[in-house]
């Protein structure tokens, strides 16, 4: 199995009251592309990090195989959720994968 975590900072200009909303619009969208994108097992949005976190909010992936990352990367479903509820409210990008046996 592999793991793709992403994380984010809000862009700036996101006022606090707007943050609860987007998240959970993002926990939403983001968890309904298991079964649309092929390999994608499981989705994990982290919308609360402890205080000593650098980044506002995290996506957690597992899929079967790394090459599924890409098939990910590039499937419409999941381009049009980060184009719609990720990408106009996030800066700050991070992102780390790894292979669990």
């Amino acid at each position: 199995m592999v793991h793709h975590i992403v994380m984010w900072k809000f862009k700036p200009e996101i006022e606090e009251t707007e943050k609860p909303q987007l998240k959970a619009a993002m926990k939403e969208n983001l968890a309904a592309l298991v079964g649309k994108v092929p390999g994608l097992l499981a989705v994990e949005f982290v919308e609360t990090p402890l205080s000593s976190s650098t980044h506002d909010i995290a996506l957690v992936t597992t899929l079967e195989k790394a090459e599924d990352i890409a098939v990910y990367a590039q499937h419409p479903a999941h381009v049009s959720v980060a184009d719609t509820y990720v990408r106009p409210f996030v800066t700050e990008r991070a992102c780390l994968d790894y292979e669990t046996k």
